[in-house]
């Protein structure tokens, strides 16, 4: 749907970003990683129309739809704004256009509430739905995560993985934690002012050059990650291993009697 080729974006004679070639296709969810000043938001400007390129090309499908999130948004919190009155407050939306937005968030039950009341991850919800108004062919989301706690990270990359599917859009996220959003992307493309390394999200992790870029510590810290969450927590507090065992904690083997439903006694390791 949107192409970037070659793309480069110079501001006040120095370049955010330079050499970057990428595309997000309907129903594909790509996600840009990096450091602080890597380019990612110059990036995501560049497919959404609003920074035009200094050097190479965007090309956008014709009559494509774009929502955005922006990683900042400037509220003056001293005047009095409701959720409904943020989802309409550039531009004229009706109120069932603007319930199935939230709906789809779930976040229709703040739809009365102060807006300076909401929590981290309810303010995302908002922001996401008050993107999802224009019926978007692509999703930007800049950082969708911040001031949001673990549970709520997880239950929102989980919410835009579902919204991608239902809408068959393509998403465009931002994030700096890759292995947040491994379960959900389709692709990943690392920026250090060009691309580094891009790929399948678990190519990416593997590499060298991601390694060099992050950090041993937190390249330790990713394999951790990955190795502690080889398993599933099951709605009746109980725990599925790799190997389908059922135990009643992440650490079977501190559980001397897992059953398994497979017929075997051996454990994830």
């Amino acid at each position: 749907m949107v192409t970037l080729s070659n793309a480069g974006l110079q501001q006040r004679g120095k370049w955010l970003v330079r050499g970057v070639s990428l595309t997000v296709g309907r129903g594909e969810l790509v996600t840009l990683v990096g450091p602080n000043g890597s380019g990612k938001s110059s990036t995501a400007k560049m497919m959404l129309g609003i920074n035009q390129p200094s050097e190479g090309s965007v090309v956008s499908a014709p009559g494509i739809r774009k929502g955005y999130v922006p990683q900042k948004i400037h509220i003056d919190w001293t005047v009095p704004l409701t959720v409904l009155g943020l989802m309409r407050l550039t531009g004229r939306v009706d109120k069932a256009t603007c319930h199935g937005a939230l709906e789809r968030t779930g976040g229709l039950h703040l739809l009365k509430k102060p807006v300076q009341e909401l929590s981290g991850g309810e303010f995302q919800r908002v922001m996401i739905a008050r993107a999802l108004l224009t019926r978007p062919d692509l999703l930007v989301l800049d950082e969708p995560t911040q001031g949001v706690d673990l549970t709520g990270e997880l239950e929102l990359y989980e919410m835009i993985a579902q919204l991608k599917d239902e809408l068959n859009c393509g998403v465009l996220l931002i994030s700096h934690d890759l292995h947040m959003v491994m379960a959900a992307t389709d692709r990943v493309i690392c920026l250090n002012g060009h691309i580094c390394c891009e790929g399948t999200p678990q190519a990416v992790a593997e590499s060298d050059v991601y390694h060099q870029l992050i950090g041993p510590k937190a390249a330790a810290a990713f394999a951790f990650y990955n190795h502690r969450h080889d398993h599933e927590h099951l709605p009746d507090g109980t725990v599925r291993q790799a190997d389908g065992s059922i135990t009643q904690n992440c650490h079977p083997e501190n559980e001397p009697h897992a059953h398994a439903h497979n017929g075997s006694d051996k454990h994830a390791g």
